[in-house]
């Protein structure tokens, strides 16, 4: 519902709210270019009345003198009967330039505050102030579900640039964007008399005047009484007529000023509604305040790119939302399945479930989870796939489930199977599945499988759920879902090493020379490897980047491995297609903090690469677990090379196939001590390998951060704790 609300009045007046943007920021640098050309004095340097005897003694012929909020004093003048006005000097009353304001910031301005439509025109904006509001606020409540609430608004946004630049340039630009559509709407307001600006609060014409002579300008009481930074306008009286008066408009009130005794007359001081509107007035033009104009309207051309770029978000859920081909009546069908997504994304996988089911010969209905109806007659089972939004929260489409599944129940002992889809890098990773899997227990369904998790999109854990449910069914179930892949690159293997031949667990590390158009990747991010007759990637973590001149990769050999077998079978020279995923949830922080490495067999050709990469001699601790010292010790002589240049601060590896058998996770425990230390220090914890490896660590991990009051899952609320597994 949220992001509706955020996309509908975005796809509605995206051109209008580019317009008055753009306008807006080109407005927002004369301020700027004012104060830049005027001539500023502190306060108490120059009065009204020394500033009007200058301006006086050098343009006889003065009607009014004007100063700008950015300081730039102004004097119109009558000469010869021809008008003139001029900037001047405030110190010496001298005319520096002819005043001849902007035909290109009229045209703009009149664009920006009515489109040239005169009043109907000031409707029109003020609506599009309303809708950037509206998308402002939408878009922040969005962003703080996406990070977890409102304290975490400053984290660092996960996923690759592309994923996530509608958000970074929306978070730099929210408050500005905020600012300016509340004072556009209340400046609209006033426009149309919705909201008093003070402007009728004007004092009276004075009934009397001072007879007498008039005395010299400078010399009047009222102006010297008045400082020049306080001074809107000065009207001089007309020439020749003892009955006329100076009028006086200052920052704080408005009156007349005797041109005989130098007395103010008639004086009416601002209320607030007027002094509210000046506020308002400078904080959405920024005159007078050009250091909050500019970033206001560095913040206004955010918003063409943001239009540009939430369009293409729109186009791209839209796209990937779902096209179920031979969806069976809810009514009438035996397999339900119900999806649970905030960008459409998981549709993808539930298509796949449905066109096997279907083509197994079941009646299958598929729907959101929203639309959850409980009264599915013949349902012999439902699958539930469903993301997590935010901090464990329901995705868009899943926001009604629990509450729609506690008002209708559940048939008794329905069977049923949850899958859930998200990021481990997350600390409530796949918190919403949990959820849903425990009220569907509560309700009286009968699990066909334990709830399953699939990390980040992958085809492989996918295609393994598939493989299990088909057992349970008994029939086979192959589930081979096939994101959109990006263009693939040939590879050159170049290198091979080789390790794990004496203990049956065959390992090579690869280098591949690089095409020139492969893009540039980073130890930590992903190669995808299409082996032949395979539609399926499989992802293997880099150990190397661009700058490194190879592609590395560390790949065991299992037995009917598709992609492992292939690889190990490459002889030097050959060539395979591949391309690069992003993946920069995992890898170090920049700063000094130290860096723990943790991982287990071919986790470490990733944090292998972060070590070749310390260059600035950051502390780093690798913890690693291997099968026997003597034929699988990956990267051996590199790390002892690592240590012995301070690029690797301590290492301390496990082997499970020596006489003092032990694992990883003993030598977590082992050293308590110097990671509770090491922690305190703010340091950040990245884990690879295995699912089960990784599970086991942060057990052992808990266990050690106890003493701290802190566990696993705070570190990877505070993004110090992030995982690479498989």
């Amino acid at each position: 519902m949220l992001r509706q609300f955020h996309s509908l009045p975005g796809l509605i007046a995206a051109l209008l709210v580019m317009l008055l943007a753009i306008s807006g920021a080109v407005l927002s640098v004369d301020p700027a270019l004012e104060r830049l050309h005027s001539t500023s004095s502190p306060a108490g340097q120059l009065n009204v009345g020394q500033l009007a005897g200058r301006v006086a003694s050098h343009f006889p012929g003065v009607e009014q003198i004007q100063r700008s909020a950015s300081g730039t004093v102004i004097v119109y003048y009558n000469q010869n009967g021809q008008a003139g006005a001029e900037k001047v000097d405030p110190l010496t009353g001298q005319g520096l330039a002819p005043y001849e304001p902007s035909a290109f910031s009229r045209w703009v301005k009149d664009l920006h505050r009515s489109l040239f439509l005169g009043t109907p025109g000031h409707g029109v904006s003020g609506v599009g102030a309303l809708f950037m509001l509206m998308l402002s606020v939408s878009g922040a409540l969005l962003l703080a579900r996406r990070l977890g609430g409102w304290r975490n608004l400053l984290r660092p946004l996960r996923g690759t640039f592309s994923q996530r630049w509608h958000a970074e340039v929306g978070r730099l630009a929210v408050l500005g964007l905020l600012l300016s559509a509340l004072s556009g709407l209340y400046m609209s307001a006033t426009t149309f008399g919705f909201i008093a600006n003070g402007s009728q609060s004007e004092p009276a014409f004075p009934a009397h005047v001072s007879a007498g002579p008039a005395l010299p300008v400078a010399k009047l009481q009222a102006l010297q009484a008045t400082d020049l930074n306080d001074l809107r306008e000065l009207v001089f009286p007309s020439p020749g007529n003892p009955k006329d008066v100076f009028s006086l408009r200052t920052a704080q009130g408005d009156g007349y000023v005797d041109q005989a005794s130098g007395a103010l007359l008639s004086y009416q001081a601002h209320d607030s509604m007027h002094n509210l509107y000046e506020l308002i007035y400078q904080l959405h033009t920024g005159e007078g305040l050009w250091w909050l104009g500019l970033p206001l309207g560095l913040c206004a051309l955010c918003v063409p790119l943001m239009s540009v770029t939430g369009i293409l978000l729109w186009w791209r859920r839209r796209k990937a939302g779902p096209n179920i081909r031979h969806n069976s009546a809810a009514h009438s069908a035996d397999s339900v399945i119900l999806v649970g997504s905030e960008n459409n994304s998981t549709w993808g996988f539930a298509k796949t479930l449905h066109d096997a089911l279907h083509q197994s010969g079941h009646q299958v209905h598929s729907a959101a989870m929203n639309e959850w109806r409980g009264d599915y007659r013949n349902a012999q089972r439902v699958f539930i796939l469903t993301a997590t939004h935010g901090d464990g929260d329901a995705p868009a489409s899943a926001s009604q489930f629990l509450a729609r599944l506690a008002k209708t129940g559940l048939k008794p002992g329905l069977p049923f199977a949850v899958l859930g889809l998200g990021d481990r890098q997350f600390a409530q990773f796949c918190q919403y599945a949990h959820q849903v899997q425990d009220a569907m227990l509560q309700a009286g369904g009968s699990p066909l499988l334990e709830l399953e998790t699939v990390n980040r999109q992958s085809s492989q854990e996918f295609a393994r759920w598939g493989l299990a449910l088909g057992e349970v069914l008994g029939q086979d179930l192959t589930l081979v879902h096939t994101p959109q892949q990006p263009r693939t690159h040939q590879l050159e293997l170049t290198e091979r090493i080789a390790y794990g031949e004496q203990v049956n667990a065959p390992t090579h590390v690869l280098r591949f020379k690089t095409s020139g158009e492969l893009p540039d990747f980073l130890a930590g991010d992903l190669v995808g490897i299409l082996p032949s007759g395979s539609p399926v990637p499989r992802f293997y973590s880099l150990a190397s980047g661009s700058q490194d001149g190879v592609l590395e990769i560390c790949v065991r050999k299992h037995n009917g491995g598709m992609c492992s077998e292939f690889l190990h079978g490459l002889n030097i020279g050959a060539q395979m297609e591949a391309f690069i995923q992003p993946n920069p949830q995992f890898r170090p922080a920049s700063g000094t903090h130290p860096v723990i490495l943790i991982g287990a067999g071919t986790g470490i050709g990733p944090l292998a690469g972060f070590i070749r990469n310390n260059k600035a001699r950051h502390p780093m601790h690798l913890y690693w677990g291997g099968r026997n010292p003597a034929s699988d010790f990956l990267y051996e002589p590199e790390l002892n090379q690592y240590l012995s240049d301070r690029r690797l601060t301590a290492l301390r590896a496990a082997f499970s196939q020596v006489q003092d058998r032990s694992y990883v996770q003993d030598r977590l425990i082992s050293d308590a001590l110097a990671l509770r230390r090491l922690i305190e220090k703010g340091a950040q914890v990245l884990v690879c390998g295995s699912r089960e490896m990784a599970k086991g660590v942060m057990q052992a991990l808990d266990e050690v951060l106890a003493p701290l009051n802190l566990s696993v899952l705070t570190l990877k609320a505070q993004g110090r704790y992030r995982e690479d597994v498989y």
